[in-house]
């Protein structure tokens, strides 16, 4: 049965604005073992012939029946395999890939074959082997002379068992020996299956030809052996298509690495450019990563002590509202910088979403359930009363009252700020303090009755002249730790001693009647039972300076004062009667029966986690109280800790995306050197794209190829980046500990340093994307005739 049948072939190529016609209705058909030789002078049309039965050009008009089978409609895959597995290419200038191994030059075919790689290795050894290049199997192709090279082309043209083998002047750049001994294998190979061959050399042609065609003008001119007229008549018969080609990633990888290995310089090169970038952004990232971790180790041991706060004063619902006067306002309806002379007035507090906290009992309640609800992230919770104490103390000058009012301190320049009241509740929880704080002093110990209280200094031993102020003592005097512990300092006292009434308001009463209650039996005396100070490595305290004073104290305050004789005047008063004026609002008024003990609601609840991390379980804990409540009823709360860590993040996120930006010009500028350096090897390599499609490679494979090389490419530059990223910062974190004192600030994770290795693969394969498809896309017989 006939296996190869050209009918009425024609094949024109375009030169300027006409066409060029090569083949003219060219019918001939093959049979499936013989020796052909096509004959003619140069632009006949023989090598275009060939070109068109192995599938690397198409003609124009006509058909190629290829086992019984019209290839009229085959489509470029069907092309391809059929390349793969019926064709078997050897020419006249070798056409082997030179960074590959002989055993690789042969292997190629069976790549694109899916055949497994030890019957790769094993059928294309034997195929050396029978054309007696056994012993060179591991060279390279510049090592061979030019009959071993032509050999190894025969060997890979074999090795795949195809049907048809087609010469392209397989002796034209041999010598008379090496041209008999390429010969006499095509004469054994013809035995078993159809040789085709292109030639001039007419001796050569009727010593080991069986069958001669003369070309002239793409015309048949004779044909010593033609098939008879009636199996030119055979039906056309559709045989199972061939299986389809693919080149695995690994060899487009290895093709591309071996290619690479033989520009080793300009690698280097082309790798370190383009890591230059990877370097500036992967530093940028160990800054930020570093910068992080110590903000993490502040919020752990500096912010991990601030509560979180809820407060019954009015105030914004949502804290990044705040801002300079103005920013806050709503200008819908407005228009900025108008022509009218007119002034306009409007409600700031309009434009301010404000909340106030109403700690109900239910609330209350809510809280004092968290300890066994969150035991293990709780550590203690403190109730703020806005309840006034009244307090004596006796100074040098005699017995004066000791103002818990926050003092306003200033410098001299500036608005005032507001400085400590020295005097504050210790939270409920004992060992939480212990945990922050030493207890210093001889027999120092914490209070155990509500008439006991601590000092608190800080890590200097130090207290402040304002301190001493309220005391009434002379701050330039010498003190030591036995001074306070011990001793009774202060003298509480009820309502009823110290406001006497007049009138319609009460008063404090004269400071001339202080040393009479301050000696009297009445009130409670306070004794200091030792002395707190911050421990040492803790970055920040629960108190200011100044006393503290036990939740016993604060219940007996509230009991002593919700009897009082002013307190129960209050209520039925619709003015302040210390003052005598009105009340702006109810709002105004229980303020002040709060104060002074009318009312025992707490004013403030701050609750200490036991961590940083705990804050997360004990704010959820809080909106659960919030789940179902109306908006107005809801507890809002405020966590400072998580503010200032937010903004220090926000901060660092900022400037961290600036400077990568600035590292990813480099990146960009890098990516498409990388770009032309591969355009430049697509042209380097346009031999090898047309080998490449002889032996039945795919143009999605060609792309594969310098996809793989860019990838390639694209991992050397990022992983000497990270590489070159991780020595630099040891050199960078020691000028940071020298100025700042902070050790080990940068340092880049083992994932950045991965995902910078990916992504400078990803940018260099999107570089390599245009250059690929050019490849693609390359001619393949234009493809073979460069050099």
């Amino acid at each position: 049965m006939s296996k190869l049948k050209l009918v009425d072939i024609d094949k024109s190529y375009r030169t300027g604005d006409r066409y060029l016609r090569v083949l003219n209705k060219i019918s001939l058909e093959f049979r499936e073992s013989e020796f052909v030789s096509i004959l003619g002078p140069s632009g006949s049309g023989k090598t275009t012939l060939l070109n068109m039965i192995g599938g690397l050009d198409h003609y124009d008009s006509g058909d190629l029946i290829i086992n019984n089978e019209s290839t009229k409609h085959f489509r470029d895959k069907d092309w391809d395999s059929y390349r793969n597995r019926s064709i078997g290419f050897v020419f006249q200038n070798y056409n082997l890939i030179g960074h590959q191994s002989v055993l690789q030059n042969v292997e190629i075919s069976m790549t694109l074959s899916g055949i497994s790689a030890d019957e790769r290795k094993e059928r294309a050894t034997e195929a050396l082997k029978e054309v007696g290049l056994e012993d060179h199997i591991n060279k390279k192709p510049n090592q061979l002379s030019g009959g071993q090279m032509q050999r190894v082309a025969i060997a890979r043209a074999l090795v795949n068992n195809p049907d048809i083998i087609l010469a392209d002047e397989p002796t034209g750049a041999l010598d008379s020996k090496t041209s008999t001994q390429v010969m006499d294998i095509l004469r054994e190979v013809a035995k078993t299956r159809l040789v085709i061959m292109v030639t001039h050399n007419e001796e050569i042609a009727l010593e080991y030809s069986t069958r001669i065609i003369r070309f002239l003008d793409g015309k048949i001119q004779s044909d010593s052996h033609p098939l008879s007229e009636e199996k030119n008549n055979a039906p056309v018969i559709k045989n199972k298509k061939n299986k389809r080609t693919s080149m695995s990633m690994t060899t487009a990888l290895s093709l591309s690495f071996k290619n690479l290995l033989t520009k080793k310089g300009r690698t280097i090169l082309t790798a370190f450019a383009g890591s230059i970038g990877i370097i500036g952004v992967a530093l940028v990232l160990a800054l930020s990563n570093g910068l992080t971790e110590e903000l993490d180790v502040v919020q752990g041991e500096t912010l991990s002590n601030f509560p979180i706060m809820i407060d019954t004063n009015e105030q914004l619902a949502d804290l990044t509202q705040a801002g300079p006067p103005g920013t806050q306002t709503n200008s819908d309806g407005w228009t900025a910088f108008p022509d009218t002379d007119e002034i306009f007035t409007y409600n700031v507090s309009d434009s301010l979403q404000l909340h106030k906290n109403v700690l109900t009992d239910e609330f209350i309640a809510h809280v004092e359930a968290m300890d066994d609800a969150l035991p293990e992230a709780v550590d203690s919770v403190s109730y703020r009363q806005g309840i006034g104490v009244n307090l004596l103390t006796e100074g040098e000058e005699g017995v004066i009252k000791f103002d818990t009012a926050a003092q306003q301190q200033n410098q001299g320049f500036g608005p005032p700020m507001t400085g400590s009241s020295h005097w504050q509740e210790m939270p409920t929880n004992p060992d939480f303090v212990l945990d922050v704080y030493d207890l210093i002093g001889e027999g120092a110990r914490l209070p155990e009755r509500d008439d006991e209280i601590l000092l608190v200094v800080d890590e200097y031993n130090r207290l402040s002249t304002s301190f001493f102020e309220k005391l009434g003592l002379n701050s330039d005097d010498a003190y030591v730790l036995t001074d306070f512990i011990g001793h009774e300092v202060l003298k509480v006292v009820s309502n009823n001693d110290f406001y006497v009434e007049e009138g319609p308001i009460y008063r404090e009463v004269a400071p001339t009647r202080f040393e009479e209650i301050y000696k009297s039996d009445t009130g409670k005396t306070l004794t200091i039972t030792g002395i707190l100070r911050l421990k040492e490595g803790e970055e920040s305290g629960i108190f200011d300076e100044g006393f503290i004073y036990t939740r016993a104290l604060t219940d007996f305050l509230l009991a002593d004062a919700a009897d009082s004789d002013i307190a129960k005047a209050q209520e039925q008063a619709d003015v302040n009667i210390l003052t005598n004026q009105a009340f702006q609002d109810d709002a105004d008024k229980e303020t002040m029966l709060i104060y002074l003990g009318a009312i025992s609601r707490p004013v403030g609840i701050d609750i200490y986690p036991t961590n940083f991390e705990a804050k997360d379980d004990i704010k959820a804990y809080l909106d659960e109280y919030n789940a179902d409540l109306p908006e107005e009823d809801q507890i809002i709360y405020n966590d400072l800790a998580e503010l200032i860590g937010n903004i220090m993040t926000d901060l660092i996120n900022t400037v961290t995306y600036v400077l990568v930006g600035f590292a990813a010009i480099s990146l960009v500028v890098s990516t498409i050197m990388i770009g032309i350096i591969t355009y430049v090897s697509v042209i380097e390599r346009t031999k090898e794209i047309g080998i490449l499609r002889s032996v039945g490679a795919r143009k999605k494979d060609i792309s594969r190829v310098f996809n793989a090389e860019t990838l390639i490419v694209g991992f050397i530059s990022g992983a000497l980046g990270v590489g070159l990223s991780y020595l630099l910062i040891i050199p960078i974190n020691q000028l940071i500990e020298r100025v700042t004192d902070s050790a080990n600030v940068a340092s880049l994770t083992p994932t950045a340093a991965i995902i910078l290795i990916v992504g400078s693969m990803l940018l260099t394969l999107v570089a390599g994307v245009i250059p690929s498809r050019m490849a693609a896309k390359k001619d393949p017989v234009v493809a073979l005739r460069t050099e």
